[in-house]
């Protein structure tokens, strides 16, 4: 068991920032097209973060020419080149799966104040 530990750990990607549901990050994916490479931004909100280690997962929404895009990404991907955090949203919820329902301003997420 400590061995199977041990390789988990040296799997884990430290340098990802903390995120919960209702964040709004960009997402900069490594993807490869033949022998080319090209860094892709994917911006929207977090719905959920799932998992625990190596297989934690989460769930980023945006809206692309009217039509919702959801992406499951795995947060230890070696395909995401870096994420970074734009706003952090104030939800009650773990899962924010009514957010899909929503459409112009009701799905605006309330933003932390970070006070003095």
């Amino acid at each position: 068991m400590d061995k199977l530990n041990s390789l988990h750990s040296e799997q884990i990607v430290t340098d990802r920032p903390d995120f919960h549901a209702g964040d709004t990050l960009d997402v900069h994916l490594r993807i490869v097209e033949g022998n080319k490479e090209r860094i892709q931004v994917f911006s929207g909100v977090v719905i959920q973060v799932k998992g625990t280690g190596v297989g934690k997962t989460f769930t980023i929404r945006k809206i692309s020419n009217g039509v919702g895009v959801e992406k499951i990404l795995p947060l230890n991907s070696p395909f995401i080149d870096k994420i970074v955090k734009v706003k952090e949203g104030k939800v009650r919820q773990a899962r924010i799966y009514y957010f899909r329902e929503r459409k112009g301003k009701s799905a605006r997420i309330k933003e932390v104040k970070k006070g003095k």
